[in-house]
């Protein structure tokens, strides 16, 4: 692969980094995309670099659910919430661009412990759970962004290696 296609395969990679943060796109396969073609067109030991990049890819999106709904159930917010916010996200996600789906999902979470919680302290229930959510949210978009960063890292790498 020549320069221009390098140049071609970074601006794709970078879309993909973009497209995580702003869910426009969907940057984490834009990015395995990108480099799966880099690899084909190269061959050999790109093949391994695309590896490397795909597993780091993978760990990424495994990552970004498990630790963060860990967290959340930790903090007391039940199944039957998460779920709601995960509904309400996927509506979110076609009604509101860009920011629909992590609204939603806090939206959904705020509802279902509105829901859940009894008495005077209902408000401050949800609104506590609503905050947890919150930040499980940034944390997941903090390890899908860091394993997006990560992957292209390595490709970069190696294609200055293998160049």
């Amino acid at each position: 692969m020549g320069d221009a296609g390098l140049v071609v395969v970074g601006l794709a990679v970078a879309v993909g980094l973009v497209g995580i943060v702003a869910p426009v796109l969907p940057g984490t396969a834009l990015i395995a995309v990108a480099l799966a073609v880099w690899a084909f067109t190269t061959g050999g030991a790109a093949w391994g670099v695309f590896a490397g990049a795909a597993v780091l890819l993978a760990a990424g999106q495994v990552i970004m659910y498990l630790v963060p709904g860990r967290r959340m159930t930790r903090a007391g917010i039940p199944t039957r919430s998460l779920l709601l916010g995960g509904l309400l996200g996927v509506v979110g996600f076609f009604v509101v661009p860009v920011l629909g789906l992590p609204l939603g999902f806090v939206l959904g979470v705020f509802l279902g412990e509105l829901l859940r919680a009894a008495g005077a302290t209902r408000a401050a229930v949800a609104w506590r759970s609503t905050v947890v959510a919150l930040k499980n949210v940034g944390l997941s978009l903090l390890i899908e962004a860091s394993a997006g960063m990560l992957a292209a890292i390595t490709w970069l790498v190696g294609a200055l290696v293998l160049r």
